[in-house]
């Protein structure tokens, strides 16, 4: 079992930069691709962007394409998103997850997710 909790979100202006991430513990964590949702106000929560075990596949969004990066460093146990050219349309709490199916569906229990708040 991996467990996994979010962090490096925060308030930002239109245009700018945020980079997320997702410490996991648990030996776990190498043996699954993992991935990046996240839920805005009053929406139900949305696939954002997912990376495979050996970080040499990565899969998007189309809101995500072209201004978001999924990493990760299995040796750190931390998976990444850097995100660019951020819009108010991406405000959200951001969560991390294990991928059961790729690229884009989910096990285990949600974290507490970090929130990304962007301003006009």
């Amino acid at each position: 079992q991996v467990q996994l909790v979010e962090s490096g979100g925060g308030l930002v202006q239109a245009g700018g930069s945020l980079r997320l991430s997702c410490a996991a513990s648990g030996r776990a964590f190498n043996s699954y691709a993992t991935g990046w949702f996240r839920q805005a106000p009053g929406k139900e929560r949305e696939f954002v962007a997912a990376i495979d075990w050996r970080a040499e596949g990565t899969y998007y969004a189309d809101s995500a394409k072209g201004r978001f990066t999924i990493s990760r460093d299995n040796d750190k146990k931390t998976m990444y998103l850097q995100m660019r050219s951020l819009k108010p349309d991406d405000t959200a709490i951001y969560y991390c997850a294990a991928i059961r199916s790729w690229p884009s569906l989910p096990f285990g229990s949600w974290g507490q997710g970090t929130q990304v708040t962007v301003s006009s």
